[in-house]
C-alpha cells in the first residue's frame, strides 16, 4: 500500500478507503490510485482484512454429490443468497460417508467460516457441539441432525409419497411397488413412511415385497425391475424415491413391456420431454437451499431464538406415466 500510495501521490488511508470501497474519495484521486494499483500489481489482503472485521467472508455447504443435478441446483441457490450478504461459499462433497462429513466441518470449521450448512451423512453431529458453542451458526438442510438440536430445513417428504400413491390408487393400481434410498438416510425412511400411510389412506394393500431400499445403480434399479415388476404377480405401478432411482429406473424400464405407471419423487431434466412424460413429486430445490442459506445469515447477523424446523411443501405435477391404467 505504501508503493500505491506514492504513486499515487496520496495517503496510505486513501488507499485504504479507494480498495474498501469507501465513500469521499474524488473521483478523481480514486482514479488515480486504482491506475496504481493496476500498474504495481497490488492485491489486498483479505486474510489481515477479515481478521480486523471478525469475519472470514465465507460460508460453507457440506452436501452429498455436487454432480448430482439435485445438488448443484442447491448449491447454486445458496451462492446466490451468499453473494447478496457478500461471502463466498466453500462447498465439499460427503460421498454419504459420515466419516468423510465429519472432516470436512472440522476442515470448515478450522478456517473459521461464518456458518456452516450441513447436508447430513450420519445421525451423530455432537461434534459440531464446540463450534456452535464458539459462535459458528449451523444449518442442516434436506435431513436433519442426529444428538443434537439445531436449525433445519427440509421438504414434505412423508407426504408426498402419499400424494403419490393416492394419485396412483385413483388410477386403479392396486399392486404398487416403491424403490428407494438406502433405509439409513432420512429421505428414503420418510419417503417409505410417507408411501405406507398412503397405502392405507387409499385402500391399497401395502407389500413388503414390492419395496426396495438399496444405493441406485444401474444395476441394483435393474434387478429390482426384474422382481417387482415381471411376472403374473407384478406390480403395476412404481414410486421411485428420488431422481437418480428414477433415472436408472427408466433405462431399466426402456424396453418392458406393457410399461408400468411411475412417478419419481423429486423432478429432473427433460422429465417432460420423455414417453411418456415423467409424473413427479415436485419441489423447488432452490427455495430449500435459499431457505436454509437465509436462515444460516439470520443466524450470523444475531439471531439468537430458539432452533426453526422448516418443511417445504411439496406437490404432484401430473405429465402421463403416473396416469397410465394397470
Amino acid at each position: 500500500m505504501n508503493d500505491v500510495a506514492r504513486l499515487a501521490r496520496v495517503s496510505i488511508k486513501t488507499v485504504s478507503r479507494v480498495v474498501n470501497d469507501e465513500p469521499a474519495v474524488h473521483p478523481e484521486t480514486a482514479a488515480r490510485v486504482l491506475a496504481a494499483i493496476e500498474q504495481l500489481g497490488f492485491r489486498r489482503n483479505l486474510g489481515a482484512r477479515n481478521l480486523r472485521r471478525g469475519s472470514t467472508g465465507t460460508i460453507s455447504l457440506i452436501m452429498e454429490d455436487v454432480g448430482n443435478p439435485f445438488y448443484s441446483e442447491l448449491n447454486r441457490a445458496v451462492e446466490k443468497v451468499a453473494t447478496s450478504f457478500g461471502r463466498h461459499v466453500l462447498t465439499g462433497s460427503s460421498g454419504e460417508d459420515c466419516a468423510r462429513e465429519r472432516e470436512l466441518t472440522l476442515e470448515f470449521g478450522a478456517r473459521r467460516v461464518d456458518g456452516m450448512l450441513v447436508v447430513p451423512a450420519g445421525d451423530q453431529h455432537g461434534y459440531l457441539l464446540a463450534e456452535m458453542r464458539a459462535g459458528t451458526p449451523v444449518v442442516f438442510l434436506d435431513r436433519p441432525p442426529g444428538d443434537l438440536e439445531a436449525d433445519t430445513v427440509l421438504v414434505d417428504n412423508f407426504g408426498g409419497t402419499a400424494e403419490a400413491v393416492a394419485h396412483l390408487a385413483h388410477h386403479g393400481h392396486r399392486r404398487i411397488a416403491f424403490l428407494g434410498d438406502r433405509p439409513d438416510i432420512f429421505t428414503a425412511a420418510e419417503r417409505l413412511r410417507g408411501f405406507r400411510h398412503g397405502c392405507l389412506r387409499a385402500g391399497v394393500p401395502f407389500d413388503e415385497n414390492l419395496v426396495r431400499l438399496r444405493t441406485p445403480t444401474a444395476d441394483s434399479v435393474a434387478d429390482a425391475v426384474d422382481r417387482l415388476l415381471r411376472g403374473p404377480e407384478r406390480a403395476t405401478a412404481v414410486v421411485a424415491g428420488n431422481n437418480r432411482v428414477a433415472v436408472h429406473l427408466l433405462r431399466a424400464l426402456a424396453h418392458l413391456v406393457p410399461r408400468p405407471a411411475m412417478i419419481s419423487f423429486d423432478d429432473f431434466e427433460l422429465a417432460d420431454l420423455l414417453d411418456p412424460p415423467v409424473t413427479v413429486i415436485a419441489h423447488q430445490v432452490s427455495r430449500l437451499g435459499e431457505a436454509a442459506a437465509e436462515l444460516l445469515f439470520a443466524r450470523i447477523h444475531g439471531d439468537d431464538s430458539a432452533p426453526r424446523k422448516v418443511v417445504l411443501p411439496v406437490h404432484l405435477v401430473p405429465r402421463g406415466s403416473g396416469e397410465v391404467a394397470p
